[in-house]
């Protein structure tokens, strides 16, 4: 027996149920529901809904309230404010990642259930496309049910019952879309029995409330068979997913659609025909004596709903958001546009322009021809070009606002821009699609078709949340972009522009940083004159990265060179070195490795500060790893000493030093890499230049750098 609690709340429910339905009815919705906020403010769970597609009921049983642009609800509950999405153009544009995930929404309104300084929830409305916006004795009505709703849960929890979510949602049955007429129910089933196509009526979830037996036979069902169960379920052969998407997409968006089938028992094409409201779908069926429409989308006008195709425009447009949250770079950017939005829009073409210094510039593009890209890129903001968003006008505020443009063909483009006509880009029509970050417009993405076409609502409202998530990736891009170019440019300043050429020795080098992350690295290399007939070779590694290792890394090259070209030997170099290291006291370490290089007299001194051993290759290209006496790092011991070693450099000899960028491979071991690019060293054929890059290839086959790498090259003649 029920508790007096349980029905107190059950009664509460259901006045509840009935405030939420009458709601959706008078304010012309053709979905609501209702939610309450989970303790802590951070959740909020579907309690009751009505009109929804059954897909969206799952989808929309719990959700995030962290951030306003979380959703319409989000900022309801944050913001304690009514929220009104007058189109899915906006909704696409103000939520652009909840829009992929609910792509046939239309408008939309949220309203808070507050009492005092508690708020309890919200309700959501969903209205058509075509539905007008509400008036404002709508609205008054609308804030009105808000309030007895959240006085209804205020004065349950002060009597002891406070309302909790069931298992699952409360499906609310919807008032009738249209009056009864029950004086002619025979003249009605007459009239539908003698016309040749089939008819069933579907509910909000999608089962089949009425079906005549046109219906059932082309079918292959009979009717006692198909009333009351899902349409899916009473024909299986009906459950494949794009079929169900097609009922969803209808009742979600309020739109007709329709689309042909293969019957598997008699091999007949039949079409469907959905016509949905508020109550659900009418499903108009027949066998088309011409045989199907060759068109999956029947000519209902640009509003029709999405049908099977739209799989495949869903499928790209989630890898691209997918793939757009890891993009470092703009040309990650552009390749994923070009990968994913081109194919699932049947677009050919799109460019990034933005404005920098007074000038147009086209930060990525794909599909526009080399000569209209050298048009536009660093032309003048102030040219004749029709530069979208980019020069003042009417046009271009529209797009600063977040509203993006739409032209069908040619001859709206020129009614718009005038000067368009003296540019052929070889496009038909155009979406130009705002670059937004942070509220803060930065540019515009012009994308191009082939041949004249009207985007649908659907394709507008993808493009406009696709914008705004290709906005944030292009924008976070460019920075990782100019970052990096930054990074890169600090590292090589503090190298050597050139080397210097000495008689009797060749020399090569290469510097590669990292190809993860935007820091700058402690790698270095350097070739100092200290004769006309002797040079110092010195590499090294500063621990870390960033810009205190970039700049140690530099006072360390700095030191070396002054006390090299000094006199002091190579044991000398590094000991006082090491004590400037030391007195600097960076809290870092760092290895090196100087060799003392007389090409005359065939002989080089090394000395080593915990650096990576040099190979040399001798002249009948046998390559050993010169096992130098190590000096501990510098940075650990001011009383440190490095002891000089002397190797012989016979004509044709090769000394190879490097960092150890080249030779960290994950998997292997340190002393099987150095054996493995020994080898790689004997077998290496070439000039000096292609022997570095065969050594590097070795390294890193894939290209990809898990570390910063320094290699210098030095033959005796």
């Amino acid at each position: 027996m029920a508790s007096r609690k349980d029905v107190q709340s059950a009664a509460v429910k259901e006045l509840l149920d009935q405030i939420v339905a009458r709601t959706v009815a008078d304010m012309g919705a053709h979905a609501g529901a209702f939610f309450l906020l989970e303790p802590g403010g951070e959740v909020l769970v579907l309690d009751a809904s009505l009109g929804m597609p059954t897909g969206f009921v799952g989808l929309l049983r719990r959700l995030r309230v962290a951030a306003v642009t979380d959703g319409p609800l989000a900022e309801a509950i944050l913001q304690r404010h009514l929220v009104w999405v007058a189109s899915g153009e906006e909704f696409a544009r103000r939520f652009p990642q909840l829009a992929l995930t609910f792509p046939f929404v239309g408008a939309v309104a949220a309203t808070p259930i507050v009492a005092g300084s508690r708020v309890w929830g919200a309700m959501l409305l969903l209205f058509s496309q075509k539905s007008p916006a509400p008036d404002a004795p709508a609205w008054r009505r609308f804030a009105t049910a808000a309030r007895c709703i959240a006085v209804l849960l205020q004065d349950a929890a002060e009597a002891g019952h406070c309302l909790q979510p069931d298992l699952t949602a409360r499906l609310l049955p919807p008032a009738p879309a249209h009056p009864t007429a029950p004086a002619h129910p025979q003249a009605a089933a007459d009239f539908i029995a003698a016309l040749p196509e089939g008819a069933c009526r579907l509910d909000v979830r999608g089962r089949i409330t009425f079906a005549d037996h046109t219906a059932a036979g082309l079918l292959g069902e009979s009717v006692p068979h198909l009333l009351g169960s899902r349409v899916w379920e009473a024909v299986p052969w009906l459950a494949p997913a794009p079929y169900r998407l097609r009922y969803q997409a209808a009742l979600a968006s309020q739109l007709p659609t329709s689309y042909t089938v293969k019957q598997p028992r008699t091999g007949r094409e039949l079409l469907l025909q959905l016509y949905p409201d508020r109550t659900g779908v009418s499903l108009r069926i027949s066998a088309p004596a011409g045989g199907p429409d060759s068109r999956d989308e029947l000519a209902l006008g640009t509003g029709a709903a999405p049908g099977p195709a739209d799989l495949d425009t869903h499928y790209h447009v989630m890898q691209l958001s997918g793939g757009l949250a890891a993009a470092a770079s703009v040309d990650e950017v552009v390749e994923l546009v070009a990968g994913h939005l081109l194919v699932a829009l049947h677009a050919q073409a799109f460019a990034f322009l933005v404005p920098e210094a007074g000038r147009v510039r086209v930060v990525g593009h794909h599909g526009v021809s080399p000569e209209l890209v050298d048009l536009v890129d660093h032309a003048p903001l102030a040219s004749d070009l029709p530069l979208p968003g980019l020069t003042t006008g009417a046009p271009s505020w529209g797009l600063a606002r977040g509203v993006p443009s739409f032209f069908a063909d040619r001859d709206e483009l020129r009614v718009v821009y005038p000067e368009s006509a003296s540019i052929d880009d070889g496009m038909g029509a155009w979406a130009w699609l705002p670059l937004m970050a942070s509220g803060r417009y930065f540019g515009v993405c012009v994308v191009g078709y082939r041949q004249p076409r009207s985007c649908t609502l659907q394709e507008r409202a993808t493009l406009t949340a696709i914008s705004a998530l290709i906005s944030q990736a292009l924008d976070r891009a460019r920075q990782c972009d100019a970052k990096h170019q930054l990074a890169e440019g600090l590292q090589f300043s503090l190298l050597p522009r050139t080397l210097v050429a000495l008689h009797g020795l060749d020399v090569a080098a290469r510097y590669l940083p990292a190809s993860h992350g935007m820091e700058v690295g402690g790698d270095f290399y350097d070739l100092i004159r200290l004769s006309d007939t002797e040079v110092a070779a010195v590499i090294g590694d500063v621990q870390g990265h960033g810009v205190s290792a970039a700049g140690l890394m530099g006072e360390v090259r700095t030191a070396v060179r002054a006390y090299a070209v000094v006199g002091a030997t190579s044991g000398e170099v590094l000991a006082r070195t090491n004590h400037l290291f030391i007195d600097l006291d960076p809290g870092l370490l760092a290895s090196c490795l100087y060799a003392h290089i007389d090409p005359v007299h065939h002989i080089a001194q090394l000395a080593t500060a915990g650096h990576c051993p040099p190979l040399l290759r001798h002249p009948d290209l046998h390559t050993d790893i010169l096992a130098a006496p190590p000096g501990v790092l510098l940075g650990v011991d001011p009383a440190a000493e490095y002891p000089t070693t002397a190797i012989p450099l016979p004509p044709g000899a090769l000394l190879v030093l490097y960092t150890d960028g080249l030779i960290e491979t994950p998997g292997t071991d340190f002393e099987t890499a150095l054996t493995d690019l020994a080898a790689v060293l004997s077998r290496a054929i070439g000039s000096l230049d292609d022997i570095a890059d065969t050594l590097l290839a070795h390294a890193q086959p894939s290209g990809d750098r898990a570390d910063d790498t320094a290699l210098l090259l030095l033959k005796v003649c």
